[in-house]
């Protein structure tokens, strides 16, 4: 009997490539239909939300403060759900452009920004759904305007709070600091969650790549907030996890635009 010959180690990797942008392309051939069907009624949800402020801004005029305390009540119960409601629809225009982003390989126009003031939106957005059980804690040092596609980044941050909560079973910490090194603005989110096994740090950036249950995390989350970071600012994006302790992950990106 003939010995059976050894794999092609070389070989195996670049099928295990083609695999992968099999997959990729099917995804973004998926999130193109998504983008096409969402994009309109958010629209005009967004588009009712402003009409439904406007009205409740007559309605507490009209009532006036002599009004019963009742009235008033309800008017503050419906103008907090609006607010929810714009937050919710603030998230899923994030998820289309990030989307887009997958699918296209879009990329918009640079401009300044502050940093800390994307942390604070991303964290109003994440906190509306997530404290009841996360402690947000945040050390945010004087950093200068970056030049940055804000809405990417925002949407990055977005994305690795959300990561950071749902990877804290029941009630628990995340902690998140701004500072500057050199050229370099640096945002670092720890959570104290479970951490991570080896196995899942080698793949956690893979796209479709998922430790939540079905229907919980789309695999899309991290790897999205990779690209942003490294090809979209030319930036990095490292973190550091240890079982039963939690997980940090830092994102550097340049204070100037290295955009050629």
């Amino acid at each position: 009997m003939e010995p059976t010959p050894a794999p092609d180690l070389e070989l195996e990797h670049l099928r295990a490539q083609v695999a992968a942008m099999s997959k990729d392309a099917i995804l973004a051939q998926l999130a193109a239909g998504v983008i096409h069907e969402i994009n309109t009624p958010i629209a005009s949800i967004f588009s009712n939300i402003d009409v439904i402020e406007r009205s409740l801004d007559a309605l507490e005029a009209q009532l006036g403060p002599a009004s019963p305390p009742k009235a008033l009540g309800l008017v503050k119960v419906i103008r907090n759900l609006v607010q929810v409601d714009r937050m919710a629809c603030q998230r899923i225009a994030g998820i289309i452009r990030s989307l887009k982003l997958h699918a296209r390989g879009e990329e918009e126009g640079m401009r300044t920004a502050g940093l800390n003031g994307l942390v604070e939106d991303s964290l109003l957005l994440v906190g509306s759904e997530y404290k009841r059980r996360i402690t947000f804690v945040t050390d945010l040092g004087d950093l200068p305007p970056v030049e940055c596609n804000p809405q990417l980044i925002g949407q990055a941050l977005l994305n690795l709070l959300v990561n950071a909560a749902q990877a804290i079973e029941g009630e628990g910490r995340v902690t998140i600091r701004t500072s500057v090194d050199g050229d370099w603005a640096v945002i670092s989110i720890a959570d104290s969650g479970s951490g991570m096994t080896d196995e899942v740090k080698e793949k956690i950036f893979r796209t479709a790549f998922s430790t939540k249950a079905l229907g919980v995390g789309t695999g899309l989350g991290l790897p999205l907030t990779y690209r942003i970071i490294t090809e979209q600012h030319h930036g990095t994006i490292t973190f550091d996890s240890q079982l039963g302790r939690g997980t940090t992950f830092e994102v550097r990106i340049p204070i100037k635009s290295k955009e050629q």
